[in-house]
């Protein structure tokens, strides 16, 4: 049920191409416990066709039946979980209580400008004005969604992306896993020997040297490059243009001492800073006592969806209610 903003909004065009109506429903606000963070998407169209979720399954059936049959006129919002009775109703987690906008969405220009935004990972700003429905795009500058008395705004960007360094057993699974995590996934790998064995068929290696790929490959704050190559040659190339760049994490496989020497010929060789040096995420992963190639590719992964989230590993979760949900504000699929 959970998609991408740009799979939501490609069934839209779909949808619309077609004759139907669609109505977009955001989630503006959650009180409590919430299976999905504020800025998640759901569109249903005319015909009952659906994509994305709010709620994990909540209370999609419900929002399905009565928007397939009335698609919204006007910008409209939609709570569930008000009473005992609701939420034990809609099965909503822990008490938790959701505030949802719905729109209609039937402008083909406006998906269009969206798709294509998202598809050139760029992120914007959508503005909704409560009162007429009018919409308004604004340069993103770190904003997070936000419902106020006179408007709904939602931040649309590009899919979060994983560069993984190194074809071997734990690359191979880091693919896989991130996938499942809803991650674009690149591998590289430029040893014969990996790139012939290489399994995954439907994720086939990239072309070139991973220092080389990483320049071309326009690395932004929703990139994440991993180097799992477990050969300094192959991982320090990788790292020498991954350290430079925009990427929300950067973290290479190895002991404490692999890594400390690695930091230190970053310095010393390469004239790297101590800030720089710093970015570099080293031994990889969570401690999990991870011992297997599934096992340690877990353990990054959940490094790397942790930051993602706004969450610092090994810090204490913010317990209070209304923030619930805030830290992942900027992850929307």
């Amino acid at each position: 049920m959970q998609g991408s903003q740009l799979e939501v909004l490609n069934g839209c065009l779909s949808c619309l191409e077609q004759g139907e109506n669609i109505t977009l429903v955001s989630v503006a606000k959650t009180w409590g416990t919430s299976p999905r963070p504020v800025g998640s998407l759901l569109a249903v169209s005319s015909s009952g066709r659906f994509f994305g979720s709010v709620s994990g399954g909540c209370v999609e059936e419900d929002l399905i039946e009565q928007l397939a049959q009335h698609p919204v006129r006007f910008v409209q919002k939609i709570m569930y979980g008000e009473t005992a009775e609701e939420r034990h109703r809609f099965g909503l987690p822990c008490g938790g209580a959701l505030e949802l906008m719905a729109e209609p969405l039937n402008d083909i220009k406006d998906v269009k400008f969206l798709i294509d935004h998202i598809a050139a990972r760029k992120t914007c700003l959508r503005k909704v004005s409560l009162e007429t429905g009018q919409v308004t795009y604004l340069t993103w500058q770190q904003q997070a969604p936000e419902l106020s008395p006179t408007h709904w705004q939602n931040v649309f960007g590009p899919t979060w992306r994983l560069m993984v360094i190194g074809a071997g057993e734990t690359g191979r699974y880091l693919a896989e896993f991130a996938q499942g995590l809803g991650f674009e996934v690149l591998v590289s790998d430029p040893r014969p020997d990996y790139r012939s064995n290489w399994p995954l068929k439907d994720l086939p290696l990239l072309q070139g040297f991973p220092d080389d790929i990483i320049q071309d490959l326009n690395v932004d704050v929703r990139t994440a490059i991993v180097a799992v190559a477990h050969d300094p040659k192959v991982d320090d190339m990788a790292l020498l243009t991954a350290l430079k760049s925009d990427a929300f994490y950067v973290g290479a496989l190895g002991s404490k001492l692999n890594n400390q020497e690695r930091r230190a010929r970053l310095r010393e060789h390469f004239d790297f800073s101590e800030a720089e040096v710093n970015q570099l995420h080293g031994p990889v992963g969570l401690n999990i006592g991870s011992k297997s190639p599934a096992e340690i590719a877990l353990s990054i992964l959940a490094e790397i969806t942790a930051i993602k989230n706004g969450i610092q590993p090994g810090k204490a979760l913010e317990k209070k209610e209304d923030q619930i949900s805030q830290t992942a504000a900027c992850d929307i699929r």
